[in-house]
């Protein structure tokens, strides 16, 4: 079972060869919402150097891990271009985005995404700054919670859809969306 982590956690972390060389940073992940996964990130140079004109797709990650994106050797980059021109990345498109249920209901707004680390790259859910009426806890105050993505990934422009029982299933930290997410619907069990 692969690991957790939020695809905001991601950004700075060292991208490393299997021989040990550091070779970038990730700069944002860049997300294909369509197929519901990580489709690679844009990068910078170590140190004060900036941005760079490559990028680091998916396909050529070798692991993803808490201390460092691996890949087999340099040649895994490619040109920025490449990989950017008809996605987009984390911030421009998904932060920030306006939450809905499919009925309608306004769940809050996306902080980040959850997705698996290890060798899967796929989104499974997403910490959201709630409304009071779906913040867990008897307070209600609006607060961060995770939601699972649910069996399709919609977003219309910059508002992302679920499915309206995906707020049944919300969980105050990424420990206890782990351990929801196999009996939710589209979770951990199902693949696309």
């Amino acid at each position: 079972m692969d690991e957790l982590m939020t695809a905001r956690s991601l950004t700075t972390r060292p991208v490393v060869t299997l021989g040990g060389d550091a070779v970038a940073s990730v700069k944002d992940t860049v997300l294909d919402a369509a197929a519901g996964r990580i489709a690679g990130f844009t990068l910078t140079g170590r140190g004060l150097s900036g941005p760079l004109r490559e990028a680091l797709p998916w396909a050529s990650v070798h692991a993803l891990g808490h201390d460092a994106v691996m890949v087999r050797d340099r040649h895994a980059l490619v040109g920025a271009a490449a990989l950017t021109g008809h996605l987009e990345t984390l911030r421009s498109r998904v932060l920030g985005a306006k939450v809905l249920t499919e009925g309608g209901a306004e769940v809050g707004s996306v902080l980040d995404v959850v997705v698996e680390g290890g060798t899967g790259g796929r989104v499974v859910g997403f910490r959201v700054a709630a409304v009071k009426r779906f913040a867990p806890g008897p307070d209600r105050r609006a607060r961060r919670v995770y939601l699972p993505r649910g069996e399709d990934l919609a977003f219309a422009g910059r508002t992302l859809v679920l499915p309206d029982d995906t707020v049944r299933y919300v969980a105050g930290d990424l420990a206890g969306f782990a351990a929801l997410l196999g009996s939710v619907p589209g979770g951990r069990g199902a693949r696309p």
